[in-house]
């Protein structure tokens, strides 16, 4: 889920990137509604489960967790973009403003919504539904989790329901007389550039296309993590292609020699070279320095007043020798 925020993310700047400044901010806020609902859902689970956070070590939890698999399963209808539900709404508005720019990036965040409702369908499946696959001690020790984390869901999910209601297509908004709340009231701070109304035509077929890709995918993975009871493969057993993905394309690895690595030899070389031999160097040479040139300064204090005298005449005399010659 943490990986789907970066997902979420792309769509909101993919919205910026085209203007579409008050769209932006309108998935920001549904996507606040939908994803602090299902992480803290995700944390109700881990609690029932006493710490586990394995998937494929969960299952069946439906009947264990009613109030949490209800919520859950509403932020993940209301992420996969299900109509009616809010993340339905900030998305299609996204589409629809791209749409009106650039057919390659609607046909990529197009893509990137199915595998969305993909991952989020299958998560959904393999936690709550199936036989339980925890271990005995797990399993004896499931219970729902107190008020204190189920009323927060409840709340959260009412919003993640009907918190794309404040931003209406311009379709539903002229059969139902309503108006974009959000945009109203966004419209003194933000800059509306080269706004793009869609057609209906083109919101009916969206929403008509939304409602079909969703029930496939619905279908699809239930018949795949349940009926066949698939379960996702380890790290060690992965394969391919899958396995690129399983390693999120090798990032960190990446990151790890390419930045890090190099960093850490750069700065242990100048801790060693520089730090200790020329800055620690310089910082002790001063105090050494200063105790040397006190221990030959404090000879001439040897309490003789005329010793004194005779530094004094010596000293006006070389004033005066000083102030002829120049």
């Amino acid at each position: 889920m943490a990986y789907s925020t970066v997902s979420q993310l792309g769509y909101m700047f993919a919205a910026l990137g085209v203007g579409a400044y008050s769209t932006a901010l309108f998935h920001v806020v549904t996507h606040a509604f939908f994803k602090a609902l299902l992480f803290l859902c995700a944390g109700s689970v881990i609690h029932a489960m006493s710490g586990e956070q394995d998937i494929r070590k969960m299952g069946g939890l439906k009947k264990y967790l009613p109030t949490t698999h209800l919520t859950f399963l509403i932020g993940v209808l209301a992420i996969a973009g299900v109509p009616v539900f809010a993340g339905f709404f900030s998305k299609d508005e996204i589409l629809a403003v791209m749409h009106g720019h650039s057919m390659v990036g609607f046909a990529i965040l197009a893509f990137a919504s199915v595998l969305t409702a993909c991952y989020m369908f299958r998560l959904y499946w393999l936690t709550f539904h199936g036989d339980f696959r925890g271990t005995h001690h797990q399993k004896e020790h499931l219970h729902e989790s107190p008020a204190t984390i189920t009323v927060p869901l409840i709340i959260l999910a009412i919003l993640s329901a009907v918190g794309g209601f404040m931003g209406l297509p311009e379709l539903f908004n002229e059969y139902l007389g309503t108006h974009h709340a959000l945009n109203e009231f966004l419209a003194p701070a933000i800059y509306f550039f080269q706004e793009h109304h869609a057609s209906h035509t083109f919101e009916i077929t969206l929403l008509v296309v939304s409602i079909i890709a969703l029930l496939v995918i619905y279908l699809q993975t239930k018949n795949y993590y349940i009926s066949k009871n698939t379960i996702p493969e380890g790290d060690s057993e992965t394969k391919g292609f899958a396995k690129v993905l399983m390693n999120k394309y090798y990032v960190d690895e990446l990151y790890d020699k390419v930045i890090r690595k190099p960093l850490d030899f750069i700065s242990k070389h100048s801790y060693n070279i520089i730090e200790k031999n020329v800055i620690d160097g310089i910082v002790n040479a001063i105090p050494k320095a200063t105790n040397g040139l006190s221990s030959v300064l404090r000879l001439a204090q040897n309490g003789s007043i005329g010793f004194y005298l005779f530094a004094m005449v010596v000293g006006i005399i070389l004033i005066f020798v000083f102030k002829f010659m120049i």
